[in-house]
């Protein structure tokens, strides 16, 4: 799978990775992207820690278009997403972080404010996190996310992308 029209779920989390607990965030988003027309493979679930960083390169690797991480955004000693994302991001676009915490603040959910997700572009690849809690992922992901994945020029650098330029 690659190209602007394709992504990847990355969950991150040690208890669904070891069967702890099912992953229930992953698949919703999944859902909703292939409702909006992308192609997206099965939901890869990895634990806390060095593995969210290898599962980021590997989904960059594929070319796909957009590559959407849930989990591990918290303030425990184990939530490390942010920082492995941001190893492998090449540009942040602080924006897209901000909008999901502030929703989250004005649906009534305070602790949104705590989320340490960060999102940017690795390559011609968005990289962006939802909440990683099962309702607030269904909630937010039909309020802004769309707007994430139908802006695929944007990130391949073309013309038509408001003179965003590619590497």
């Amino acid at each position: 799978m690659s190209g602007p029209g394709t992504a990847v779920v990355i969950t991150c989390s040690t208890r669904a990775a070891t069967g702890i607990y099912p992953d229930r965030s992953g698949p919703i988003i999944v859902e909703a992207l292939r409702g909006w027309g992308l192609v997206v493979g099965d939901v890869v679930v990895v634990p806390d820690g060095p593995d969210v960083e290898v599962a980021l390169r590997a989904a960059i690797s594929t070319g796909a278009g957009l590559v959407i991480t849930t989990g591990g955004t918290g303030l425990t000693p184990t939530d490390g997403t942010p920082e492995a994302t941001a190893r492998v991001l090449d540009r942040l676009v602080p924006g897209i972080a901000e909008a999901i915490r502030s929703a989250g603040v004005r649906a009534g959910i305070p602790s949104a404010m705590l989320s340490r997700g960060v999102s940017g572009k690795a390559g011609s690849t968005r990289v962006c996190y939802p909440p990683g809690s099962n309702g607030a992922t269904g909630r937010r992901a039909h309020e802004r996310g769309h707007g994430i994945a139908q802006h695929p020029h944007e990130a391949q650098g073309r013309p038509d992308g408001g003179g965003a330029t590619a590497r």
